[in-house]
């Protein structure tokens, strides 16, 4: 007995022993992690503040990834413009559209990062005082990329000069380069239509006024905070900021230039067929997977179900306007035209851009559908009117991005509400279309639709037709006709697109190639 105690005497020593053991090493334990937590943070930065301020990091590292992909989708549209003229126009002139195209994109770069940007998007009032009203026509701080900006921050945080760009949680530089692609875009739309026949110079220095001065002012009225964004005026991806502008311009220069030689003859259209329609196709290809990152990347932000829903209403207004265009063609002409189809696909991608936050799937399938039937009677306008477009640009990008932002007033869904949801919520945008039950309120998003359709066509025809005007005053438009008989690829560059090969060149026949 006496050792049973002994012996449980010792065991609960030894028990004792090793729980205060056992708490001790949980004390250091405790405090060296506490002193490794003093460390490794400040003292003042809660936990919970320190996972926040990981989740929006993170947030910006992601979105800023999503803005420069898509940026890059964009861009690479450069290339699907470039095959596209090339293949629709003569090998005579292959080289110079490839030029045309390639050197577009360099001389927007330098024109939109040191005017073009501020005019669009730098504060046009008092940088110093965010309460200032903008003057609503044109952006004055913020040229070479010099204006103070603290993005990523938003809203109430935001301080800088690009006011109208401080929604988006993302550094200024993948902003302004997302911007820049666009800007490139509707410069090469004015290629297609003054194809052939223009000087090298006189495209170059266009150009360089279209993305300085005229595309950033109409950006500005629309995306900058301008005068037609605070009428209620919507357009989401730029059937009129991009492709208007760039029709309209493609248009008066045109007109200026004249017809092609031997494109009219008597009143009649001649056909001047393009050299290669599996450039042409492969164009198609290449601006059908751009748009992909032209409309969704307009979200500037990795929004899962807007970017989805931009992706397919895209993708089915491209495939509804080439099948329309098919049809069409087929009924009109009696064969499925390839080059009809690639410009029906075209038609229904500029169509779509401006309404595809706004709009459902069936309304995304109808626009399309009515911009490749719109594609064959405005080519057939055209040439009654002897305007020659030897790609259809005009066709292409200025009337379908009139109908693509009509149709924002005709189909949006309308805003979402606490009580309401659609397919595609927005908390801002146009309010709900007059064909979609939106009433009243429908017919004044039309008119206000109607009224930037209008303000920018005729500012951007007045701005188009005094820069080529004194264009061609100054050094003139158009090569001459020698030149242009012998092609613009010799003439004007003193190379060929296909050296050694041997083409009838123009209508008459004759070689040139010699």
């Amino acid at each position: 007995m006496v050792l049973f105690r002994r012996n449980r005497s010792i065991l609960s020593y030894r028990f004792f022993l090793s729980y205060w053991k056992a708490c001790l090493i949980l004390v250091v334990l405790m405090l060296l992690g506490g002193a490794f937590a003093a460390i490794a943070s400040p003292s003042t930065i809660e936990p919970l503040a320190a996972a926040q301020q990981m989740q929006r990091e993170l947030k910006v590292m992601v979105d800023t990834l999503w803005v420069v992909i898509a940026g890059c989708l964009v861009f690479f549209m450069n290339a699907g413009f470039a095959m596209l003229e090339a293949g629709f126009c003569r090998s005579k002139n292959a080289a110079n559209l490839l030029a045309k195209n390639l050197i577009v994109f360099a001389l927007t770069t330098v024109a939109f990062w040191s005017v073009g940007f501020g005019l669009m998007f730098g504060f046009g009032g008092d940088w110093s005082n965010p309460a200032a009203l903008d003057n609503g026509l044109i952006g004055l701080h913020g040229f070479f990329l010099n204006g103070i900006d603290n993005s990523p921050e938003t809203g109430q945080s935001y301080r800088g000069v690009y006011q109208a760009l401080s929604w988006a949680g993302i550094p200024i530089q993948a902003k302004f380069f997302f911007q820049l692609v666009f800007a490139g875009t509707a410069a090469t739309i004015v290629s297609g239509a003054v194809a052939e026949r223009i000087k090298f110079f006189a495209f170059v220095l266009f150009s360089i006024f279209l993305t300085s001065l005229v595309y950033p002012t109409v950006g500005h009225w629309i995306w900058g905070g301008g005068w037609l964004y605070k009428q209620g005026f919507w357009d989401f991806a730029g059937s009129t900021v991009v492709h208007c502008v760039g029709g309209w311009a493609a248009l008066i220069g045109a007109i200026l230039l004249g017809p092609r030689i031997g494109k009219y003859k008597e009143g009649e259209s001649l056909a001047l067929p393009g050299h290669n329609l599996a450039l042409s196709t492969l164009g198609c290809f290449i601006l059908w997977l751009g748009w992909f990152g032209f409309n969704p990347g307009s979200t500037l932000t990795v929004d899962p179900g807007a970017i989805t829903h931009i992706l397919l209403v895209t993708n089915l207004a491209a495939a509804t306007g080439g099948i329309s265009a098919m049809v069409t063609a087929w009924l009109y002409f009696g064969k499925p035209d390839l080059s009809v189809m690639i410009n029906g696909i075209l038609g229904g991608l500029v169509s779509i851009t401006a309404s595809c936050r706004f709009v459902n799937m069936g309304s995304a399938a109808f626009i399309g559908l009515l911009a490749g039937i719109l594609i064959i009677i405005a080519v057939d306008a055209l040439d009654r009117l002897n305007i020659d477009d030897p790609v259809g640009a005009v066709s292409v990008h200025l009337v379908c991005g009139i109908w693509g932002t009509t149709a924002v007033g005709l189909f949006a869904v309308g805003a979402q509400t606490e009580s309401s949801f659609h397919f595609a919520p927005y908390l801002e945008g146009p309010r709900q279309g007059l064909f979609v039950g939106g009433g009243l309120e429908g017919f004044n998003q039309l008119l206000i639709q109607l009224l930037g359709i209008a303000t920018v066509g005729l500012f951007t025809v007045v701005a188009s037709w005094l820069i080529w005007s004194l264009l061609k005053i100054f050094i003139g438009l158009r090569v001459t006709r020698e030149s242009e008989l012998r092609g613009l690829d010799l003439s004007e560059h003193g190379l060929q697109a296909y050296s050694g090969f041997m083409f009838k060149s123009d209508t008459t026949h004759e070689l040139y190639d010699e």
